[in-house]
């Protein structure tokens, strides 16, 4: 019962990973030929992915809404191949101000995106 039984155990682990092994390659070969590779250069302009997470600070939540991504910021700085730093206004001096880039998303200029508050009609009810 001794040698014979932690052999053939030894044959069943080494069978399970390599077919554990044989899986993994394969989702990851799916993975990667979906990929985009996010890059952003110093002076460009992105928002920021905002994720609902307990104990994290939260952006403008109002009620039980909370924006998916918060303000356009710009980039200073690239640190290494997927990490950036970005210029944050003051009231935002709490966060961190380097960030994944799976975590940013890039802004496209548009002029329709500007909404200029004078032209609003607010009612006082």
């Amino acid at each position: 019962m001794g040698p014979e039984l932690v052999q053939s155990t030894n044959e069943a682990i080494q069978k399970i990973k390599a077919r554990m092994q044989a899986v993994q390659s394969r989702q990851k070969s799916y993975v990667y030929m979906r990929w985009k590779y996010l890059e952003f250069d110093v002076g460009d302009k992105v928002f920021l992915k905002v994720t609902a997470m307990n104990g994290i600070l939260r952006f403008e939540k109002k009620e039980k809404l909370s924006p998916h991504f918060v303000e356009t910021f710009e980039i200073l700085e690239r640190i290494g191949p997927v990490a950036y730093r970005w210029a944050l206004p003051p009231s935002l001096t709490v966060v961190h101000d380097m960030f994944y880039v799976l975590m940013l998303r890039k802004y496209v200029t548009d002029s329709s995106h500007i909404v200029n508050c004078e032209t609003l009609g607010i009612n006082e009810n």
